[in-house]
């Protein structure tokens, strides 16, 4: 998947390419979202969009989140593995959403997240404060791991920074608690279009043999906050998503607002990077930045 200075610039165009066709699926479906359609609907649109666009295999298949569920939280107990699946939940005008899809184009792995709210801009005051406080994530972590920090160490600085602002971790939700993984090229075409518990084979398979070939050489292809991830990251493509969420005792369920981003940050043997910075929460950012300078002005 990688070597000692990380990918190669060819390998990096066609990831980054992978990527912008994943956002731009998220934004076209995200624009055309009503009130009353399900997370299962949008989800098979998501998916529609991208076989359309030539997309055969998924790392894992598209997944939607709406209200309480974008901070992993339900109102019928407590979250397990099976409520990150698509449901019959129905959005509503205000509401949060989060869409995340993985396509694989060519063998390139992508991996997405994607947060918005259905109708006009402002409407929802907490998800506004959260989409601005996750600006800093996006600085935080390249920052700490060229400053030499391991995954570990990167992992507590994010949830410390959660903390300071007064939010909920909820990348602590996800199987393995991981806020990463190492993505690269699947050139093997056995068990394309299959897929078990939302991943597909291929995708299941290449980490099983990353796991076990990352583990002899005490480092982990996964991204969490336990002692398989304190090492320095390994050189290649990562997908990171640092998810925060609105404490969920501040005004009951229909507070419970999270929101994230995923995009590849690329790591080399003494560099560490976004992959893109032409994405919708870096321009939302750099919009209300230049808003804010012409007020001071």
């Amino acid at each position: 998947m990688s070597n000692n200075t990380g990918p190669t610039p060819d390998a990096l165009r066609r990831h980054r390419d992978a990527q912008a066709l994943a956002y731009r699926c998220a934004e076209t479906v995200g624009a055309g979202l009503e009130a009353g359609v399900t997370e299962r609907e949008v989800a098979r649109r998501m998916r529609a969009f991208l076989r359309e666009n030539g997309v055969e295999d998924f790392f894992h298949i598209p997944f939607a989140w709406f209200g309480e569920r974008t901070a992993f939280r339900s109102l019928k107990g407590p979250w397990t593995p099976l409520h990150f699946f698509p449901t019959t939940k129905r959005l509503e005008e205000g509401m949060s959403y989060i869409l995340d899809c993985s396509p694989v184009v060519d063998g390139y792995v992508s991996d997405i997240g994607y947060a918005g709210v259905l109708g006009d801009p402002g409407s929802n005051r907490i998800f506004d404060a959260l989409m601005r406080d996750l600006a800093e994530y996006r600085t935080l972590i390249p920052q700490r791991i060229k400053a030499g920090d391991t995954l570990s160490e990167v992992y507590a600085a994010v949830d410390a920074l959660i903390a300071q602002q007064g939010y909920e971790s909820r990348h602590k939700v996800y199987p393995g608690r991981v806020i990463g993984h190492q993505v690269g090229h699947m050139s093997q075409r056995r068990n394309m279009g299959r897929y078990a518990f939302g991943f597909g084979l291929r995708t299941l398979e290449t980490l099983g043999r990353e796991i076990v070939t990352e583990g002899i050489k005490g480092r982990s292809p996964l991204w969490a906050g336990g002692r398989a991830s304190h090492h320095a990251p390994t050189p290649g493509l990562w997908a990171v998503e640092p998810h925060i969420g609105f404490p969920s005792t501040s005004g009951g369920s229909k507070h419970s607002v999270g929101v994230k981003f995923e995009e590849l940050l690329v790591v080399t043997k003494d560099d560490a990077f976004w992959l893109d910075d032409d994405l919708p929460h870096v321009r939302r950012w750099q919009e209300q930045a230049r808003a804010k300078e012409g007020a001071l002005a």
